[in-house]
């Protein structure tokens, strides 16, 4: 495969090819390129997905971060538009770093450092991510990957597989409301499942770290996907997004798990980082087949 990443631009993802030129992730041209969001993949760190209102409880603190989105939420931690500095980069090797102490007007009141490595070998891309708490006191978090897959190849859609028993209930606004709860069968893609028509934007749990994408039909070569993740990303987020394109999320914590877990919902996985303690992982996609 080939890689392009942008470090100024939060260390994203521009472009993942296969060896042949055929997209794995959307296909993106850098001149139309403003923020994050239109990468093809971006880095969700000190936490994933949105917060309520920008506002959670933390250990008797009242904490209120700056709405990023038009409905009043913090949505994707705030380093996916910053620049990172490139430490170490090869033909296959790149390891970019971040700390949020450079910057006078970060959306966190803790002090964190946060590094990317991103390793081409074979048919894989093994993306790993470290958070560190840099500051005094305990500090919340979470981290995710959100790549956005090239959805049509050769104008088959996918069958999704993945094993997730569990899910959540949202709002108007995506957010959890509550504990997970066992899925549908129009939510369940224990099977391999076109998604079809259908519009996705859900979080799963109880996953067990493998997500498929499998484009094989009658008359066409054999072609499918695998992305795999360590523990630390209990939760898989699936998201159809309005480009036609689908994202599939390791993360590692629910939507809103901060104030979930301030209410006692159990299984969402807020994490909690004594000073100088890490949270890591890596998530790895594979290809398969003729591509």
């Amino acid at each position: 495969m080939t890689l392009e990443v942008l470090p100024d631009l939060g260390a994203s993802v521009l472009n993942l090819r296969a060896a042949s030129g055929r997209p794995v992730l959307r296909a993106v041209n850098v001149a139309d390129v403003e923020t994050s969001s239109q990468c093809a993949s971006f880095l969700l760190i000190p936490f994933s997905n949105r917060i309520r209102d920008a506002h959670f409880p933390f250990e008797g603190q009242d904490v209120q971060l700056a709405p990023n989105t038009k409905n009043g939420l913090a949505q994707h931690g705030d380093v996916r538009n910053r620049p990172w500095t490139v430490t170490w980069a090869s033909d296959s090797h790149l390891i970019c770093d971040f700390d949020s102490r450079k910057f006078s007007d970060m959306n966190w009141p803790w002090a964190f450092t946060a590094r990317v490595e991103y390793r081409l070998h074979g048919p894989h891309l093994d993306t790993t991510i470290t958070l560190t708490n840099a500051d005094t006191r305990d500090m919340p978090a979470g981290m995710g990957i959100h790549p956005y897959f090239e959805r049509l190849q050769d104008g088959i859609d996918p069958a999704l597989e993945f094993d997730a028993p569990l899910t959540y209930d949202t709002d108007e606004r995506q957010l959890t409301v509550g504990g997970s709860r066992e899925v549908q069968p129009d939510e369940d893609f224990r099977m391999p499942t076109p998604i079809s028509s259908r519009e996705v934007d859900r979080t799963y749990t109880a996953w067990d770290g493998i997500v498929r994408l499998d484009w094989s039909a009658d008359g066409q070569p054999a072609r499918a996907l695998v992305q795999t993740a360590d523990n630390v990303y209990s939760h898989l987020v699936v998201f159809t997004a309005p480009d036609g394109n689908l994202a599939l999320e390791p993360v590692s914590h629910a939507t809103d798990a901060f104030n979930l877990a301030a209410q006692g919902v159990a299984g969402v996985d807020m994490r909690v980082l004594s000073p100088g303690q890490s949270l890591a992982g890596t998530a790895r996609i594979t290809l398969e087949g003729a591509w």
